[in-house]
């Protein structure tokens, strides 16, 4: 199997899990919220530079089950931030034409936020850009609600066994028609999936940057964009050799 690199250039998709929010604040002297305050200014860049890139799918990891676990001024601080970025850039959207989809467990969320969320998802639904939120999100258990729909159907007759493949499962996900992230983006330095996209990300780029979230702007975008392009993108395949060209012993 062959791929031509030269055709993927520019990821059609970024997912992102923006980390260090918490860490901008503390080295300000500041609380949590404040960092993620300043983080949501940082969503409203990305979505610009993703629209001058030509970036159609943007997938931001804003909060995961394991979330709900943090104090509770915190997390309530969140949901309140939350509903004013929708507020605030409600507005914005429609008109840069952006569909706002949502993925994860949202009946955890409060009945006015989720009310505004679905109302949003209505009104842009028929934009091509697409802005994809993970709210009360985990990967695994993304994975576990798809394999209990199979479950139903199969009991149901909808379904036989033998159509259970991996085309099965994948139509069962929160977002089925949204193709698999070409480019995943952590900042603040870690190397951690943390239960995000685990389904998706089986063929994903990556690229980890020092930068807090609050502090990640068009440089290290651009930086992120240029690393991708210099990938060799095989799938599990191999990039045609020049003729003569041996393949050496295996390490």
């Amino acid at each position: 199997m062959s791929v031509d690199t030269q055709t993927n250039r520019v990821p059609s998709h970024i997912a992102i899990i923006m980390d260090g929010n918490g860490r901008w604040a503390r080295q300000r002297g500041k609380p949590r919220l404040a960092g993620h305050e300043a983080g949501s200014e940082t969503v409203r860049c990305v979505l610009n530079y993703c629209r001058d890139a030509g970036i159609r799918y943007l997938t931001l990891y804003a909060f995961s089950t394991e979330n709900w676990s943090r104090p509770p001024d915190e997390v309530s601080g969140l949901m309140a931030l939350l509903g004013t970025f929708i507020h605030k850039h409600e507005r914005e959207l429609i008109a840069r034409q952006v569909r706002l989809r949502v993925i994860g467990q949202r009946e955890d969320l409060s009945a006015p936020l989720r009310e505004a969320l679905t109302r949003l998802e209505r009104e842009t639904a028929h934009f091509e850009r697409q802005l994809l939120i993970a709210l009360s999100y985990s990967g695994r258990n993304e994975l576990a609600r798809a394999a209990r729909r199979i479950a139903e159907e199969v009991r149901a007759g909808t379904l036989t066994p033998e159509q259970v493949d991996e085309a099965a499962v994948a139509a069962r996900l929160d977002a089925p028609d949204v193709p698999d992230p070409d480019l995943i983006i952590r900042t603040s330095g870690e190397w951690r999936i943390s239960n995000f996209l685990l389904w998706q990300s089986a063929y994903s780029e990556f690229f980890v940057t020092p930068v807090l979230w609050p502090d990640f702007r068009e440089a290290e975008f651009q930086a992120a964009l240029a690393a991708y392009a210099k990938r060799e993108r095989r799938f599990g395949g191999v990039t045609a050799q020049p003729a003569g060209a041996g393949g050496g012993a295996p390490c």
